[in-house]
């Protein structure tokens, strides 16, 4: 146990240049913690109708709660692209799930590494170019998180569940128990073993509630009337939502709660065919750009610069997470040329701070949006240049397309978003590189039963619950 409490010696706000920062005595620990499909209804401060989430509750009663927070794309692993590099998704060539990101982009872990930050990260990653359930990342996987700038790990390629199999550094464990609850327990012991000496980056990537579904009986209590599948989904919540409360008091008994910013969120909107609703009454779901698709809990604590517990309807996004960072631990991006897409939420800490000046844009699959405040501006197909607006904030559910009584908004928003979506297309192509080019070398998305390196594993994973449909049964 870590005796006593690492001291805050005043903190000071400056603006330098335009960039807002936090200068502080020593450096605040950092925990970002992300949900996998957990839906933006589905939390007990949002009155869900079965769901409990207690802990979730207490630190949305301490910290700033976003009411209006977005993913980076409707799917898992352009989001977690983005909150490493603070870029839409095409920009680093994770165009959709399991693809992997770009040797060649800046990260958020890599860039703390060298300012002094110890670095973590726990859970699933999904970064690697690997699809199918989650299995343990090879020690010599190229795309492993160390590449990235993770100093330790304790990881697997995609969502997993309870009693899982990780790969600590490449070598493969074991466990027991709820997912979550065992990338919570392995980030305190980081925690307990590093945040006396230096500061510390972590991240916990949770593999639920992805499906498949599995909860511990006494986790499913109350869910007695829903069907098998989404019993076992709210199951999993309960326990996801015990481990936060774990966190939390972890990082109190090891003196740093109020020396740490800790960011909750989830990477995408929830899943359809769940009973009760995933997404709190938005339209559509994970997959889809409407709100029900990209709209997500979060929630920052951070004691000693958040005093005033409060809510915000300030648009934000995890596009915004590296800026912020680097604002709060002082340090500047090393590639002032390249393009970032999100803002420093560091004023937004204090106080209300009025409307965003830099849109929200998201660009998946020849979909995009754009969320300038209360507007939204959306199309399905960016080649057929139809666009839908809509007013989110007298209309959140987007069942009124205002683009016919509104067209000056949507040329001028629209011209934006083409605008924007060129500069994407220029980073896709490695405009941003120093080589000016992709390098050739970066993997498509595959299988991991493709692997030649997991085939000696095969026999012993067929009698896994989480593996055997994919071992058994040709793949689809």
């Amino acid at each position: 146990m870590i005796a006593g409490r690492i001291c805050l010696i005043g903190v000071v706000i400056l603006v330098v240049g335009g960039v807002t920062k936090v200068v502080t005595g020593s450096s605040p620990h950092i925990v970002l913690v992300m949900a996998d499909d957990q839906g933006w209804g589905q939390t007990g401060y949002y009155k869900h109708p079965v769901l409990k989430t207690p802990h979730l509750d207490a630190m949305a009663e301490s910290g700033l709660r976003f009411d209006r927070f977005y993913a980076g794309a409707p799917v898992c692993s352009p989001t977690r692209a983005s909150v490493l590099t603070g870029r839409a998704n095409d920009r680093t060539g994770v165009l959709s799930h399991g693809y992997a990101l770009r040797r060649q982009e800046i990260t958020l872990p890599a860039i703390l590494t060298k300012a002094g930050y110890r670095t973590g990260h726990f859970g699933k990653w999904h970064l690697n170019a690997l699809r199918g359930p989650g299995v343990p990342i090879l020690k010599s996987d190229d795309h492993n998180p160390g590449e990235f700038g993770f100093e330790t790990w304790l990881s697997v390629t995609n969502f997993f569940d309870r009693d899982p199999i990780l790969s600590r550094l490449g070598q493969f464990e074991e466990f027991e128990g709820d997912s979550s609850e065992v990338v919570v327990d392995e980030a305190l012991s980081f925690l307990q073993q590093n945040a006396k000496q230096a500061p510390t980056f972590t991240v916990i990537w949770y593999g639920t509630p992805h499906s498949p579904f599995k909860a511990a009986d006494a986790d499913m209590v109350g869910f007695e009337t829903l069907d098998e599948v989404s019993r076992n989904h709210y199951g999993e919540l309960v326990a996801m939502d015990r481990s936060l409360g774990k966190l939390r008091k972890g990082l109190r008994e090891l003196g740093i709660a109020d020396h740490t910013v800790l960011w909750f969120c989830s990477d995408n909107g929830g899943l359809p065919k769940i009973k009760p609703d995933t997404v709190g009454g938005l339209r559509g779901n994970k997959g889809t750009i409407y709100e029900g698709g990209l709209r997500v809990p979060a929630i920052l604590e951070w004691p000693e610069e958040i005093k005033k517990p409060r809510i915000t309807n300030y648009p934000a996004s995890v596009l915004d997470i590296l800026p912020t960072i680097l604002a709060i631990a002082d340090v500047q991006y090393p590639d002032p040329e390249r393009p970032l897409d999100g803002v420093s939420l560091v004023p937004l800490m204090g106080r209300e701070i009025g409307t965003r000046k830099k849109p929200i844009p998201f660009r998946h699959t020849g979909r995009a949006a754009l969320i300038d405040n209360n507007m939204k501006l959306l199309t399905n197909n960016l080649e057929k240049d139809l666009f839908a607006l809509y007013d989110l904030a007298n209309d959140p559910a987007e069942q009124n397309d205002i683009a016919a009584k509104y067209p000056d908004a949507v040329q001028e928003m629209r011209k934006q978003l083409l605008n924007w979506s060129r500069g994407v297309d220029a980073s896709a192509a490695g405009k941003d590189y120093p080589s000016g080019k992709v390098d050739p070398s970066e993997p498509e998305p595959r299988f991991w039963t493709d692997v030649d390196e997991y085939k000696p594993y095969f026999d012993e994973w067929r009698n896994r619950w989480e593996y055997s449909s994919r071992l058994k049964k040709p793949r689809k």
